[in-house]
């Protein structure tokens, strides 16, 4: 059998003679440096060959060396708080060995063969255990880090040990011999079985008050946030893995300029978790796959952050994953199937783009998860897609809002007019109001679809009032919409309006943001009754009203319930003021 060598070079791609039995997405080591690449192709005895790493210098003739098996990623303790590459290196190790640039064909293992972890089994020897049933556990910065039996293994235990073991050390094993270690590899462009999937119960809550008042998504839900340049995308997705409501949060920097994730890396090492009181770093796990980096390995990158998500999910927490962007995800597979001579789409895209994206948002969900003790978890992913121009008409943002359950469109006037986060209300939607509107009900108000209503009636009749101002002005309007316009003014501001800035708003609680929409609505339909009674819009005087809430929308949580009777009082000096 001739040993198999590289006959052509095209960017990121080579071809590569002698590898008949090659199989499609097998990994293979590439040129002298072993590049790590990936089998797009097989055509008798060539195969067209990805490569993750930069292609310059490699010289025809360089052997191509086959692993038998497909991309995959170590998993296992020690994932929390790690910076990896788009193909599962991590980012520091990586530093240490080859200096801040890497040497071509490095490899280091993602997880760290030098660190024991001490694990407590939860099961005896002799114990019958199939796929995913609990084994123990080990402490992973402060959260429970159940280990598992892994997917389609099968056995009684002939001996399982306590102990401090490293990952790749054997603490049991099956009858048969078969050993069993912290450490699992699973392909990453396979999603992970689970036992069956869930219906959608609870919000994923954000945070931020335009999310999860007007726009909720679902926990195990996908959303595509569209936005052109200067939309803040990235400060949304990075506000939403500080703060979101997860256990844990996998951000992937696909394609994204280098200097913000330094910007990502420098926050998340000094900001703690506001439930758990922990730095934010010891619940997230950082895929980086920067705008200079390979172009192949960036559309890999997407599923190394899904297979990291779906593994804890395993365990039954719920999972964010932040994905920035999907726009770039794209744009890496165009110009792969460029160079693979495939046939273009619609803008050159692959034709398969939409068929790609459609697998890729379904591995977000809600599931329950295989083996015992029963338990739930949830994979919920946010999706920014950068439309050129934001035209949201073009193929990729067209492809993500077909398969997702909520749009949440940034508008590029409403970022200029300093409006954060800068939603547009009129194209934005939720299919996921429905299914979480009773947890709302019962943990918030009763009054959460009603207000809801109210207020996106209040938008939209802002809107259409709004056009008529701009001909003929504010003042010639009737007096109640003129209270309208105010009363929309002051949702924008109060409640819509988030400052990432400050230390108290930047994250806002469900029953806060509830109290403050509250009060907004209700300061409008006392001005109204004011109007009714026959008073005129001069002699309103609303300002007093909009401090208060404007205070209890920055108070610190113990003075919330001070803040709170302050809006009270001057909502009840709005209604002493009727005639």
């Amino acid at each position: 059998m001739n040993e198999a060598r590289i006959t052509r070079v095209v960017g990121a791609l080579a071809e590569a003679s002698g590898m008949r039995d090659a199989r499609l997405n097998e990994l293979v080591r590439v040129g002298a440096a072993g590049l790590q690449g990936e089998v797009l192709r097989v055509a008798g005895d060539m195969a067209t060959v990805q490569v993750f790493e930069d292609t310059g210098g490699l010289t025809l003739g360089e052997p191509v060396r086959r692993t038998g098996g497909p991309l995959h990623v170590e998993l296992g303790p020690g994932l929390l708080g790690s910076v990896l590459d788009g193909i599962g290196r991590p980012l520091t190790r990586l530093a240490v060995a080859s200096g801040d640039f890497m040497a071509a064909g490095i490899e280091v293992q993602t997880l760290d063969r030098s660190c024991r972890h001490e694990f407590r089994p939860s099961v005896d020897a002799g114990l019958e255990v199939g796929p995913g049933d609990v084994l123990g556990q080990v402490e992973e910065r402060g959260l429970a880090h159940l280990i598992l039996v892994p997917p389609g293994r099968r056995g009684r235990l002939r001996a399982i040990r306590a102990g401090a073991w490293l990952v790749d050390e054997a603490f049991a094993e099956f009858d048969d011999g078969t050993p069993l270690t912290l450490l699992q590899r699973w392909p990453v462009r396979r999603p992970r079985p689970a036992a069956a999937r869930l219906p959608f119960d609870r919000p994923f809550i954000t945070g931020q008050r335009i999310f999860d008042f007007l726009f909720p998504v679902a926990e195990g839900g996908a959303v595509a946030m569209p936005g052109g340049f200067g939309t803040g995308k990235t400060v949304i997705e990075q506000s939403l893995a500080k703060y979101a409501d997860a256990d844990v949060v996998v951000y992937v920097g696909c394609g994204e300029r280098g200097n913000e994730m330094a910007e990502v890396l420098a926050d998340f090492a000094k900001l703690v978790d506001p439930v758990r009181g922990t730095p934010a770093l010891d619940r997230t796990v950082l895929v980086v796959n920067t705008s200079n980096m390979p172009v192949a390995a960036r559309e890999a990158s997407i599923y190394l952050g899904l297979t990291i998500a779906e593994y804890y999910r395993d365990m039954g927490y719920r999972v964010a994953v932040m994905a920035d962007s999907l726009s770039r995800w794209a744009e890496a597979l165009r110009e792969i199937g460029s160079r693979l001579q495939q046939m273009p789409g619609e803008e050159g895209y692959p034709t398969y783009l939409a068929s790609r994206a459609a697998s890729l948002h379904e591995r977000a969900g809600r599931v329950r998860c295989a083996g015992q003790p029963q338990r739930c978890g949830a994979v919920t992913l946010i999706g920014a897609v950068s439309p050129p121009g934001g035209d949201f008409s073009e193929p990729v943002t067209q492809a993500c809002i077909r398969v997702a359950g909520a749009l949440w469109a940034l508008d590029a006037d409403l970022a200029h007019q300093r409006q954060f986060p800068a939603v547009d209300w009129h194209a934005s939607y939720s299919l996921y109001v429905e299914a979480i509107q009773g947890w709302f009900a019962q943990g918030t108000d009763a009054r959460w679809p009603e207000l809801r209503a109210q207020m996106l009636a209040l938008l939209q009749r802002d809107a259409e009032l709004r056009e008529v101002a701009a001909i003929v002005g504010p003042e010639a309007l009737e007096d109640a919409d003129r209270v309208t316009l105010a009363g929309a003014a002051a949702v924008r501001e109060l409640v819509l309006g988030q400052s990432a800035f400050d230390a108290e708003d930047a994250f806002c609680a469900p029953a806060k943001t509830f109290a403050l929409a509250q009060a907004t609505l209700d300061l409008v339909a006392r001005a109204r009754t004011a109007l009714d009674r026959g008073a005129a819009y001069a002699e309103l005087d609303l300002m007093p009203a909009q401090r208060a809430i404007a205070a209890l929308r920055s108070a610190p949580l113990a003075e919330q319930p001070l803040r709170a009777a302050d809006v009270a009082r001057a909502l009840d000096n709005v209604a002493a003021a009727m005639p």
